[in-house]
């Protein structure tokens, strides 16, 4: 995984083949994988998993859901966190179940259908022939953070059933994808909220305790062959950063927690940097233990002071690929070809 670059995640363009054919066909020699995108509701990130899988389930109830546009048309995705989806368990339910297994988050299916087109791409020789495919799928406490369940005990009756729905979603994936293919990476923002103390009643010294559950109930079971990567978040709902951390302690912390508890081999770890020269924001990196993944760091963003942020950072940390701060799906598309050409632009700086 000696690559120069990352992509997060998402791009809000039309199609995978747009994605592949403008992002994969410039960037794809600079990458340890290609995403497709995460195009149609999936650039919600999830709230397409709140709207299409908690919404339609029948043991739970929609308590709020975003507010209507200007012409009194259904909004599905939520403006701010204020605005976004809300549930609760109904009454005698202890514990909720998903169905159709494998194929009920409907990761499985996007990936499976979205593998064919890169396959077919990479054949016709516009991506290269050693790029993987990247799946990029919200880790559980992301999907499922507090402030959709007023009554927090609700949320303790989601969470393992949701993880074994996302369990058999990388299983139904890795079956159905050639491994040496296949990278999957998990996108962590809840778990960042967390370890800062910015989750209500959620004290930042038991954060790590509270979200390595949920990797070691996943991340053990996929496949060696299969490359693994993890995308720390500060959030981009209702603009980004959602909070911007006095340093960036918090996220090194996680990051070595989850590397630890993987119980495999991690490819990759992407850490996210706000907009600053600060050295004191930057020095925890120094504690960064990424045990042979590669480091990526979130610095393509504000590219007049690119260059020194770079070189503030590798005060800290020896060797690292450079990413965006996050995926682009609330980007405006209009600003697409900018963010390629700073891609472009950062691997000329790094």
């Amino acid at each position: 995984m000696i690559k120069d670059l990352l992509l997060v995640g998402s791009v809000p363009m039309d199609t995978v083949q747009d994605v592949f054919q403008t992002f994969g066909a410039k960037l794809g020699k600079f990458l340890p994988a290609m995403p497709d995108g995460e195009v149609g509701p999936r650039r919600h990130w999830i709230s397409r998993v709140h709207y299409q899988v908690l919404a339609l389930h029948p043991d739970l109830e929609v308590v709020q859901q975003p507010a209507k546009d200007e012409e009194d048309r259904e909004h599905i995705f939520p403006r701010n966190a204020r605005d976004s989806w809300m549930f609760k368990v109904r009454d005698g339910v202890d514990q909720i179940l998903f169905g159709e297994r494998g194929w009920r988050l409907g990761y499985a299916h996007e990936a499976i259908n979205s593998y064919f087109v890169f396959k077919t791409l990479r054949e016709k020789g516009l991506l290269p022939k050693d790029l993987r495919f990247q799946v990029s799928m919200a880790m559980v406490n992301s999907v499922l953070p507090p402030r959709l369940f007023p009554n927090v005990a609700d949320r303790e009756k989601v969470i393992p059933g949701f993880t074994q729905a996302l369990r058999d979603e990388v299983e139904t994936i890795v079956s159905k994808i050639p491994n040496e293919d296949l990278a999957i990476q998990f996108d962590c923002s809840t778990e960042l909220q967390d370890a800062y103390g910015n989750i209500p009643g959620f004290p930042a010294d038991t954060a790590i305790q509270r979200n390595v559950g949920q990797i070691e109930a996943i991340c053990p079971h996929i496949p060696s062959k299969v490359a693994l990567g993890f995308h720390m978040c500060f959030g981009t709902l209702g603009g980004w950063p959602r909070f911007e951390p006095p340093d960036i302690g918090g996220a090194v912390g996680m990051a070595n927690a989850f590397v630890a508890h993987s119980g495999r081999h991690v490819d990759w770890v992407h850490i996210p940097l706000v907009n600053t020269l600060k050295d004191s924001f930057y020095a925890p990196l120094s504690n960064l233990q990424p045990q042979g993944a590669r480091v990526f760091l979130g610095l393509i963003h504000n590219m007049e002071t690119l260059e020194q942020r770079i070189a503030i950072a590798r005060k800290y940390v020896d060797d690292f690929g450079l990413a965006a701060y996050c995926g682009f799906g609330r980007v405006p598309p209009p600003e697409l070809p900018k963010i390629l050409g700073d891609h472009l632009k950062a691997v000329n700086a790094s």
